[in-house]
């Protein structure tokens, strides 16, 4: 059975760091895309951070641009979201997304598994 389990997310100041991790179980996903999403409340889920099997290729949404970072560590099955400059508006529940295939997509629709999300607060 295929597990994404994340962890790291808590309550954060404005302007403070926090580094999410995503954790997959049951196959490996070294030849595959994975990405970050993100869900505010009364909201649809939204696009975060892609990256690709190797790591050298990533894509970000306009609004984390230049400020988080996605990576991943295939020896331990697991990517990461380092946040930097955190707004009161990236407060979300962050969901970590994996494929079967290996295409950068901003689509949910693309991702085949999903794991039950980490709680990201930031307060002003």
């Amino acid at each position: 059975q295929v597990q994404l389990v994340e962890s790291g997310g808590g309550l954060v100041q404005a302007g403070g760091s926090l580094r999410l991790s995503c954790a997959a179980s049951g196959r490996t996903f070294s030849s595959n895309a994975m990405g970050w999403f993100r869900q505010a409340p009364r909201k649809e889920r939204e696009f975060v951070a892609a990256i690709n099997w190797s790591g050298l290729s990533t894509f970000y949404a306009d609004s984390v641009k230049g400020r988080f970072t996605i990576s991943r560590d295939n020896a331990k099955n697991t990517v990461y979201l380092q946040m930097n400059s955190l707004k009161p508006d990236d407060t979300a529940a962050y969901y970590c997304a994996a494929q079967r295939g290996g295409v950068l997509s901003i689509l949910p629709s693309s991702y085949d598994y999903w794991g039950q999300g980490t709680q990201v607060t930031v307060s002003s």
